[in-house]
């Protein structure tokens, strides 16, 4: 099982992602945890032990902490966790940037749900 947090302060996610991948969570192949900031996010992974999320999915808008910010501090505290950013604006400095800072991958909005699931499964994989 792959178990992957999706941080986006748009909570209508949570019901789009399952409603997405609802035959690999029925099947057990994937399992999500949902934070609404970049603050939730680093809160409940430092609560894990083992940490058992092998993939952080962020929004890069955020209010407050912004998705490259959180980037930033898990490659610092959570090497080991692969982060892809996901964002509305794939412009080449945010893509840059979020490489820079160590992302494993980026997707633009609207995200197709089908690249989307093999890039999950390759990362996943590879944790």
């Amino acid at each position: 099982m792959i178990k992957i947090m999706i941080v986006d302060d748009e909570q209508d996610v949570e019901s789009l992602f399952t409603q997405r991948f609802r035959r690999d969570l029925k099947s057990n192949n994937l399992e999500f945890h949902f934070a609404f900031s970049a603050e939730d996010a680093l809160n409940y992974i430092s609560t894990l032990n083992p940490i058992d999320i092998v993939l952080i999915l962020s929004d890069i808008n955020m209010p407050g902490k912004s998705g490259l910010d959180l980037l930033k501090e898990v490659k610092n505290k959570f090497p080991q966790l692969k982060v892809m950013m996901v964002t509305a604006y794939g412009d080449q400095q945010n893509y840059d940037k979020a490489f820079a800072l160590g992302a494993d991958d980026f997707i633009t909005k609207p995200i197709d749900f089908e690249t989307l699931r093999e890039k999950i499964i390759t990362l996943g994989g590879n944790a």
